[in-house]
């Protein structure tokens, strides 16, 4: 039941990674962009805000079920499957966020605020690349995701450059001071045989054994995709709701 658990989450990615050609622009930030500068909300800027309320319950979730980036970097791992350095470089996002940010409400300030609503905002019937000039685009932005989950690790572009983890990594954080109940995974040390099996598999290379013998299971790179319950032979991680 729990390895089905992962074929159906990989499945998903991949069926999402393959849909990029025409939901690209619903999860682009330079969409959002474009918008803002005209006052306009786009789908994007939705899909985003849906994305952050859902970190409230679901922390990254989605992340490890649902982001086709993701997705598209756990395929590489069949050709780089080494963990990431992290430390401090893993700080890198967040001055990637905090760009983003500035140039939005900029753009927005500059704008008056919003006026309309448009989600299918520079699509075509809502697709998102219908030219051939977006579609170079496409494997321009996509080829170098591809080099650099290669160059850094599993998922590279995850741990360094990614916004949107930032955005999941704040509605986590206001979860956790507010203490509601949430997703999350629970550690059992007395079950665990230090296999490592889990450290193994996560494919945000984090050391998961680690987290289950300190008792420390919250790790704000953690995307909740559960490979490392999946996997325990005796079940000493699994998904929980309770504080």
């Amino acid at each position: 039941m729990v390895m089905k658990r992962q074929q159906m989450r990989k499945a998903l990615i991949l069926l999402l990674f393959t849909s990029i050609p025409a939901t690209l622009f619903y999860v682009s930030p330079i969409i959002l962009l474009m918008g803002t500068s005209e006052g306009i909300a786009t789908g994007s800027m939705i899909l985003f805000i849906i994305t952050f309320l859902s970190s409230l319950i679901l922390g990254r979730f989605w992340c490890g079920w649902l982001c086709p980036m993701g997705g598209f970097q756990e395929l590489c791992e069949g050709i780089q499957d080494k963990p990431v350095s992290g430390g401090r470089l893993n700080l890198i996002k967040y001055g990637v966020w905090v760009f983003w940010v500035i140039l939005i409400i900029s753009t927005l300030l500059s704008a008056g605020g919003i006026h309309s609503v448009n989600i299918f905002y520079s699509t075509t019937s809502g697709v998102s690349l219908t030219e051939p000039i977006s579609y170079l685009v496409y494997f321009i932005i996509f080829g170098g995701i591809f080099l650099f989950a290669i160059i850094s690790g599993k998922r590279g572009f995850c741990h360094y450059i990614c916004p949107t983890c930032v955005l999941l990594i704040i509605g986590r954080k206001v979860r956790n001071l507010f203490r509601w109940p949430a997703l999350h995974l629970s550690g059992d040390n007395n079950l665990c045989t230090g296999c490592s099996r889990c450290s193994t598999v996560c494919p945000m290379g984090l050391d998961v054994k680690e987290m289950v013998e300190k008792g420390q299971m919250e790790n704000t790179e953690c995307i909740l995709c559960a490979s490392c319950s999946d996997i325990c032979p005796k079940n000493a991680i699994t998904y929980d709701f309770r504080n």
